[in-house]
């Protein structure tokens, strides 16, 4: 499961087999064996570079879409900054992107609602591994009027497959704001 996470939260990333050794907490023979066996199934490639063989995952893969949506919904309900967000009461939509979900973007964290950056900034600095988050926050109706006039930014991060929405209460707003 660790090896497979890696990889499929990491699309972009290749990994040598002592890397994710150390990366993993693993035992050399373990991991040699599971990436011949997911190289074997075609879930990811082998390339050898500097006298090292390097991995990565295969996007073309069958199933790539359909694990990758399980892996990547599995580590944001285990978040601890999108449980804190859940919380608040006045929080509209919370959107995973970047970092979170192995994607480049220019944010990780797009947070819609009443609350203030430094409310965010104090959650986010409650782990250590959020501290560089990039993150953006907008009013219901600052974020509404962006999408109707069809703001670059906001469009981009919304219709991006990959973009995981985690809580979301002005759905049918959205909606109706892409529609103008």
């Amino acid at each position: 499961m660790k090896l497979l996470s890696t990889f499929l939260l990491h699309p972009e990333e290749e990994f040598y087999i002592r890397e994710l050794t150390r990366l993993l907490h693993e035992q050399i023979n373990s991991v040699r064996r599971e990436l011949e066996n997911l190289r074997r199934i075609g879930l990811v490639r082998a390339r050898h570079r500097n006298r090292k063989k390097y991995y990565r995952v295969d996007p073309d893969f069958a199933l790539y879409t359909e694990l990758r949506g399980i892996f990547a919904k599995e580590i944001q309900s285990e978040s601890p900054i999108v449980s804190s967000l859940r919380k608040l009461s006045d929080i509209d939509l919370i959107l995973l992107a970047g970092s979170f979900v192995g994607t480049e973007c220019k944010v990780d964290l797009l947070v819609v609602g009443d609350i203030k950056k430094e409310m965010l900034e104090a959650l986010l600095l409650q782990d250590s591994s959020l501290k560089n988050m990039k993150y953006s926050i907008f009013s219901r109706a600052d974020f509404l009027y962006r999408l109707s006039l069809q703001d670059r930014f906001i469009r981009d991060i919304i219709s991006d497959p990959r973009h995981l929405i985690v809580h979301n209460v002005i759905a049918k707003e959205i909606n109706e704001a892409k529609e103008k």
